[in-house]
């Protein structure tokens, strides 16, 4: 009982520093539960939605003209498939329509949603317009309406080889296969009438086979995958028309789920930095409390507590509040949790739902609560050997001197500056802890203001670091064209900086498939991912990314072995890259280079860069001059707009979490700090209050004397944050394949947002600083 009442009395006797705890708490149990509870069900997100939607767990698409029984007799053989269905399809190779605010182009699977034969992945609509379906109307993935911004009833167009197909957005649909642009392909449902009426206007050309398997573990997907490309090797190797589109749940949950897992990171990263920053908090209270009552203690300890009561009650008052606090953290995790659950549906283009995990929940509060008290254990310690007598002196023993920084009489300086200092002086532990605290959050807020700069505004970076190479406008040469003389004219062309062939092809690395881009001048590359040795120049070499290298235990001089189809050619590694996109499993190699296992091989996609002409102008150009030489032609701002408006969203909403909490907890530190400085100089400030100071002058006073700290705090976070946001972006994404980040760290932003950080936190203290109006010397006399 004695303990608790010392419990009662201390919290009582700091209620505003007890509140500003708790909501610091509050905080960072919020963030820590929310981030814990997306990284523990991301892991079984896709496969649960896989078995809600009774989707296969294996699709493979070719066309009808290349289509062989064998196909889906190797899955029937497999003892790890459970069962299999093939099912005729419409398969485009480049369909162009509007996503968002830009047009994309992609592969494109449309299917008869009135087909009564379909096992797996039969139409589950979430939103469908009232009434029959009509000849026109087609039923698109939930990522159009989520990410893309469309509506029912919404007219939808597509373009295919010159001809364009209006459609009435009938309803909207979850897949976990091909329902986003960043798998490459999607899948469409048409009304049999629709279907119908499109297998007419685009002939045989487009007929396609959809071959799906379900397993029994689904954790097989990618090897019984891996090995039907193995046995039955893309023979065609035209890289731009491929025989086969492939792809399982193991890789939709690698594609899926790296920016949610990122995003999550992020959060729980930030939540680390609060949890950082309320147990200074704590110590810097609990070293405080010591401070302020070293008399009541004394008294304490001459009336029979013992050191262990004492220290005891300190820690039961700041355990109740930290397992109050992570448990209202936790509980109002579940508010904000549909608003990422929102994020996530944009990514993913499914529905995320939430649920009470008391595991969860559980960690949470748990990890909150062991840190605190380890931080209180450590803090109050110095209780122990401090002696009744010490105590009854207020700490003062035999010699307690202090030099007199910045006398009144011989510093430089207004008084109202100099007794400024004075104070900073006399606080030393406290602003150094406000410094750590400033420095830390305005690291947070760089980091996170970075992320967004290089995701919404200056994308290159960005869009390197997927792997996307950033021209401007993609030229596809027509079969029959010398696509190397189209090259060269189109390099003639007004407004052409340079071009360069980039196609990319699927190949086997001593075994292993892996995507392999070809180009003739790796050097003309805008996107220059290679971060060890160099790209391959002659036809004997290749580079390959750092997964595969980890994957087949190969080093920059080593040989690997590659083939494509019924050939192979050995060469050697001159490079290790980075990159995101095909799960980091990239290899590298030059046209000749191509050529010693694919004979016939001629590059086909002409990367173009312009200057000084917009790409419509240019694009027009090319058709009108060119005509039958060229294919398909593509937008790649464009293109490259569509894709990343996804993740604008997420990380905008990342960035605006972040500063918001910034905001509270300078506020929320300054406001602890100044109430508990004003309650320790009442008698001082009145005294200056009758010596003819004002209210203002007093308030100006103490905002003052937290401008240098932080300054300081803001200078030092500002610098970690220019000089370490990358390294930490580094950091969160080696798991993904990324060895080395590189984004644009916009000075000026950084400059605008720490100066706007320091004057928020003087008009704070300003603010705070309030409370001195009610200080008067009549009231400290009648006291």
């Amino acid at each position: 009982m004695k303990i608790w009442h010392l419990t009662s009395a201390n919290i009582r006797s700091g209620k505003s520093a007890t509140f500003s705890l708790f909501i610091l708490i509050v905080i960072a149990g919020l963030l820590l539960n929310l981030g814990l509870a997306v990284m523990t069900k991301m892991g079984s997100f896709f496969d649960e939605k896989s078995e809600q939607l009774g989707e296969s767990h294996i699709v493979v698409l070719t066309k009808q003209s290349n289509y062989k029984p064998d196909y889906r007799e190797y899955f029937a053989n497999r003892p790890e498939v459970a069962a299999t269905e093939e099912e005729a399809i419409i398969l485009m190779n480049a369909v162009k329509f509007l996503y968002g605010e830009n047009d994309i182009n992609m592969a494109a699977a449309f299917l008869n949603a009135d087909s009564t034969d379909r096992a797996f992945g039969q139409v589950r609509l979430l939103e469908e317009l009232e009434g029959p379906a009509q000849d026109g109307d087609i039923y698109v993935p939930l990522s159009f309406q989520a990410s893309a911004g469309y509506k029912l009833g919404d007219s939808f167009d597509m373009t295919y080889q010159s001809q364009t197909f209006r459609y009435r957005i009938k309803g909207f649909f979850e897949t976990t296969m091909m329902g986003t642009p960043n798998m490459g392909i999607m899948k469409y449902f048409l009304p049999d009438a629709s279907y119908h009426h499109l297998v007419e206007k685009v002939g045989d050309t487009a007929a396609g086979t959809l071959i799906s398997a379900g397993l029994h573990d689904s954790k097989q997907s990618s090897e019984v995958r891996q090995d039907f490309g193995k046995q039955f090797p893309d023979h065609n190797m035209d890289v731009n028309n491929p025989l086969f589109w492939e792809g399982d749940i193991e890789l939709v949950k690698s594609v899926g789920s790296i920016t949610i897992n990122v995003v999550a990171m992020i959060l729980v990263a930030f939540a680390v930095v609060i949890v950082l920053v309320f147990l200074m908090v704590i110590q810097f209270r609990v070293t405080n409390s010591i401070d302020d009552g070293i008399v009541n203690i004394g008294v304490l300890k001459a009336l029979g507590y013992t050191s262990r009561q004492i220290i005891a009650a300190t820690i039961l008052q700041f355990l109740l509040i930290a397992a109050a606090a992570g448990v209202v953290g936790a509980a109002l995790s579940y508010g904000v949790l549909p608003v990422f659950g929102r994020i996530v549906t944009t990514l993913s283009g499914l529905i995320w739902t939430t649920g009470f995990d008391a595991v969860v929940n559980a960690i949470s509060v748990l990890l909150i609560t062991l840190m605190v008290l380890a931080v209180t254990l450590l803090a109050s310690a110095r209780i122990r050997s401090l002696q009744p007598v010490t105590a009854l002196r207020g700490g003062i023993r035999t010699h307690s001197f202090r030099r007199n920084r910045f006398p009144l009489d011989r510093a430089a300086g207004s008084l109202n500056w100099l007794l400024a200092c004075k104070a900073m002086i006399m606080n030393k532990k406290q602003n150094i802890m406000v410094a750590c605290v400033i420095a830390a959050i305005t690291f947070a807020s760089i980091f996170s203001v970075v992320l967004y700069y290089n995701v919404a505004s200056d994308k290159t970076a960005f869009v390197h670091l997927v792997g996307a190479e950033t021209s401007n406008v993609i030229v596809n040469a027509a079969s029959e064209s010398d696509s190397g003389k189209l090259m060269a004219d189109l390099e003639g062309m007004d407004g052409v900086r340079k071009a360069a062939f980039l196609d990319m092809t699927s190949m086997k690395l001593d075994g292993q498939n892996v995507f392999t881009s070809i180009s003739d001048d790796f050097s003309k590359l805008e996107n220059q991912s290679v971060y060890e040795g160099r790209y391959p120049k002659y036809d004997n070499e290749i580079a390959v990314s750092w997964v595969v290298a980890k994957l087949l235990g190969k080093e920059v001089g080593d040989t690997v072995t590659a083939e494509a189809g019924e050939a192979s050619y050995t060469y050697l590694i001159t490079g290790l890259s980075q990159s995101i996109s095909n799960l980091g499993q990239a290899a590298y190699m030059t046209v000749p280079g191509a050529q010693q296992v694919m004979p016939d091989y001629a590059g086909t996609s002409i990367n173009v860069y312009l200057d000084g002409v917009d790409n419509s102008s240019f694009m027009d150009e090319v058709k009108a001059q060119y005509g039958s030489e060229v294919g398909d032609i593509v937008d790649m701002d464009e293109m490259i707009d569509g894709q990343t408006s996804i993740y604008i969203a997420a990380v905008f909403a990342v960035m605006v979490i972040v500063l918001v909490i910034t905001i509270l907890v300078v506020s929320l530190i300054l406001y602890l700090v100044i109430k508990k400085m004003i309650l320790k100089r009442k008698k001082e400030l009145g005294i200056l209050k009758a010596t003819g100071y004002t209210t203002f002058q007093l308030m100006t006073q103490i905002a003052l004397s937290f401008v240098p700290v932080v300054i300081a705090g803001v200078f030092i976070g500002g610098v970690l944050g220019i000089m370490g946001t990358n390294t930490v972006l580094t950091l969160l994404l080696s798991g993904a394949g990324i060895q080395k980040v590189d984004f644009i760290v916009h000075v000026p932003l950084i400059t605008a947002l720490c100066t706007g950080l320091i004057g928020f936190a003087y008009g704070i203290s300003m603010l705070v600083s309030r409370g001195i109006k009610r200080i008067t010397a009549y009231g400290l006399i009648t006291e």
